[in-house]
């Protein structure tokens, strides 16, 4: 059995996808979601599931003696990151070599980088008047949105588009694609 913690900011839909995704699964298991923020509400989510959940702040995060040890008595092998807002630090990419993913709402190089996350991301796909956008999964290196792409899937943009429908053909993209490429991607890796 694999253990993945799932790393978070926000509400958490598609953590919970993650979670759903897996929980039938006999190879690989949510074994902990972890959040900068304590009012995010995948913790409310993970929690539902029956999943545990801790809070590490932004100070903390930084240093390896207190995240390490939280993930190593969890057993963890993987690492998502999803609608995780913080900057992935160095010790913890080199902790898990290839073995940390993340996803980004658009299609990479594209809209990268940043300050690039969310509304923002869709705000600037509209302002371009892109024909398309999409998602991309890739692993995390210590250049933001730089690792090296696993995947991508597009969808097609109209210009009646609006910044809030761009985030809602991507939220699908998100939910159709993300857990079986992390399922893809862990099988490939172990």
């Amino acid at each position: 059995m694999k253990n993945v913690a799932i790393f978070v900011s926000g509400s958490g839909t598609n953590c919970e996808n993650i979670i759903r995704h897996f929980s039938q699964s006999d190879s690989v298991k949510v074994a902990l979601v972890v959040s900068n923020r304590a009012d995010a509400y995948a913790l409310v989510r993970a929690k539902n599931h029956g999943v545990p959940t801790a809070v590490v702040g932004k100070q903390d995060f930084a240093d390896a003696q207190q995240v390490l040890p939280l993930l190593s008595g969890y057993g963890i092998d993987f690492v998502v990151l999803a609608g995780f807002l913080l900057m992935i630090p160095d010790y913890l990419i080199a902790h898990f070599p290839r073995r940390m993913v993340n996803l980004h709402p658009a299609l990479l190089p594209k809209f990268g980088g940043k300050g690039m996350y969310g509304h923002h991301v869709h705000e600037a796909v509209k302002a371009a008047g892109e024909a398309e956008t999409g998602i991309t999964i890739h692993y995390v290196s210590p250049i933001c949105d730089g690792g090296e792409i696993i995947a991508q899937f597009s969808t097609p943009l109209t210009a009646d588009d609006t910044p809030e429908s761009i985030a809602e053909k991507v939220h699908q993209l998100e939910q159709r694609h993300f857990p079986a490429v992390i399922e893809q991607v862990i099988k490939a890796t172990f």
